[in-house]
């Protein structure tokens, strides 16, 4: 299916944006002939380019550092190790926070906040100057314009402010609430809000989105138009901030919005979601898009790439002849308790892992990478008729591979769906309940096995987790174990120990003390003890602190 192409003009859109004059450097860049706001905003164009330019730093991976999505929520978790040359040296910031060692200098963590309030910027010019202009500008006779674009525009900023939220609140907790744009130092100096009031604001954002947005089946999108926020991406995450919220009827009457509108369906095969000819599928509710034609940038003077670095980044090291030039860096790597989760004959194991053994070009490459198990999803590996990884794809070679991230896939919304329903009781108006929601993502797994008698429906089976086998699971086991096999290594798993862990971080603590005694005696040596009430949030970076003084996350 054909990807959505905003990024087109996002580089001029975006010398409107960053030329405002926030006091705060990192929101400036150089803008040769500073356009006019009021003269800018004359045309329907010019409102779509400025939405377009909200969505890129969705996309931004570098900027002095790397800081994809995947390097909180999955390495920090209990379902992979930071890998590369598995040394201090190699992303050190990254095995600071794996081993409960972030200091408030990190510079991934910097670039990650900057990267999230440059999207609210966006997203606020967007709110303050689109619903302003003259209605006229939309007209579909006069100006071949779309029917209803304005307030699509408008949902859509709705949506990427929400969105850009939801990211900052779970690592950072509170963050300032910024909901205009930056234009004196006193709009700047804003305290923390709480991280309830975030959410708040959130669930706000996204009810607005939900009122403007289509559905994806809409026949006014075109073609081009593929992947931008919808109706549906913007229940979802109604639905997810419900359950972070611990708002289980609320989650549930979302989850029964999107299913209820049969705009998604699961693939038939699971490995079908990782598959370049397959994105924005049938499956797909919201990812990032990333350009087939890699070997460009954004062109806002800081290298951001318009592919991706995860296949480079998480490609393994392995300098085995059939990779040739095409090896990777070897970060993100499966930990061998994730490994051991999978149940026997489990599909998608094989999808996640790739169990690299025989293939390392060293006696000590084993313990140098961490594990023998690299990272596969976004890999892009070259496989044969049986699956078998031989070789990579050289597109991705470059540093800037084209596949896109998901972000939320619809097995995700039957997982969460399912976990609202056991939290509020009963099914919902759908009529499904929380068994079949689960044993509906059990099903397409059990499809793409080798044996049909595997992966058999909820009650019927055994789960082990942490090295532990639990012969009867309760239903949060069974969920929370098929959210970890059926997500790994899409950056969920952190967030998920996290919010399941209660409000004082005594049960994250207690679940990542027994994920750290199945770990390798040379790994628990790098590991410094986890401190609930401290390590379940991340600091707030001090050179932010430095330009809007606030309070400090505690124990940093």
């Amino acid at each position: 299916m054909k990807k959505i192409r905003i990024f087109v003009k996002a580089a001029i859109t975006s010398l409107v944006v960053l030329g405002l004059g926030s006091c705060s450097d990192w929101l400036k860049e150089p803008t040769p002939g500073q356009t006019n706001l009021a003269d800018y905003y004359t045309t329907w164009q010019a409102a779509l380019e400025n939405v377009n330019a909200a969505y890129t730093p969705l996309a931004w991976e570098y900027q002095g550092t790397y800081y994809a999505e995947w390097f909180i929520g999955d390495i920090v978790s209990d379902d992979a190790l930071k890998g590369g040359q598995y040394i201090q040296s190699d992303m050190a910031d990254v095995y600071d926070m794996e081993n409960w060692k972030t200091q408030t200098d990190n510079e991934l963590l910097l670039q990650y906040y900057r990267a999230k309030y440059q999207g609210i910027q966006r997203c606020n010019l967007v709110l303050e100057r689109v619903p302003g202009m003259d209605l006229e500008l939309f007209d579909e006779e006069k100006y071949q314009c779309v029917d209803g674009l304005q307030e699509r525009i408008i949902g859509e900023a709705y949506f990427l402010r929400a969105f850009y939220y939801f990211q900052l609140v779970r690592v950072y907790g509170g963050v300032p609430l910024v909901l205009n744009n930056l234009l004196t130092d006193a709009d700047w100096q804003q305290p923390r809000a709480t991280a309830d009031a975030v959410y708040d604001q959130i669930v706000a954002d996204l009810t607005e989105a939900n009122k403007r947005l289509w559905l994806r089946s809409d026949s006014r999108f075109a073609d081009t138009d593929m992947g931008r926020a919808t109706k549906g991406a913007a229940q979802a995450m109604l639905l997810k901030a419900n359950l972070y919220r611990h708002q289980y009827e609320e989650a549930r009457a979302w989850g029964d919005s999107i299913i209820l509108s049969n705009e998604y369906s699961l693939e038939t095969d699971y490995a079908d979601n990782w598959l370049l000819e397959n994105e924005n599928g049938v499956e797909s509710v919201f990812e990032i898009q990333y350009m087939e034609d890699p070997s460009s940038d954004y062109g806002e003077g800081n290298g951001f790439s318009r592919g991706t670095f995860t296949q480079i980044l998480t490609r393994s090291r392995s300098q085995d002849p059939m990779f040739g030039s095409n090896a990777g860096w070897g970060f993100n790597k499966p930990t061998h308790n994730l490994y051991d989760e999978y149940e026997e004959g489990d599909p998608r194991r094989d999808v996640t892992i790739w169990d690299a053994t025989g293939h390392m070009t060293n006696e000590s490459e084993e313990i140098y990478c961490g594990t023998p198990y690299c990272s596969r999803k976004y890999a892009w590996y070259t496989t044969d008729a049986d699956g078998n990884v031989t070789g990579a794809n050289t597109l991705a070679h470059a540093s800037r591979g084209p596949l896109n991230y998901k972000l939320i896939r619809y097995a995700d919304v039957l997982l969460m769906y399912a976990e609202a329903c056991v939290g509020a009781g009963g099914a919902g108006k759908c009529g499904k309940t929380a068994i079949q929601a689960l044993n509906e993502v059990r099903q397409r797994a059990r499809a793409n096995a080798a044996d049909p008698d595997a992966l058999p429906d909820y009650p019927g089976y055994s789960i082990k987790v942490n090295g532990q086998e639990i012969a009867e699971p309760t239903w949060e086991q069974a969920i929370r174990h098929e959210r970890r096999v059926e997500l790994a290594m899409e950056g969920h798993r952190w967030f998920d120990i996290c919010r399941w862990g209660g409000f004082d971080g005594q049960g994250v603590k207690a679940h990542m003390d027994a994920y750290a005694a199945t770990e390798s005696q040379e790994a628990r040596d790098e590991m410094a003890d986890f401190v609930a009430g401290k390590h379940e949030l991340f600091p707030i970076p001090e050179e932010e602190r430095m330009l809007n003084p606030m309070e400090q996350n505690p124990g940093y």
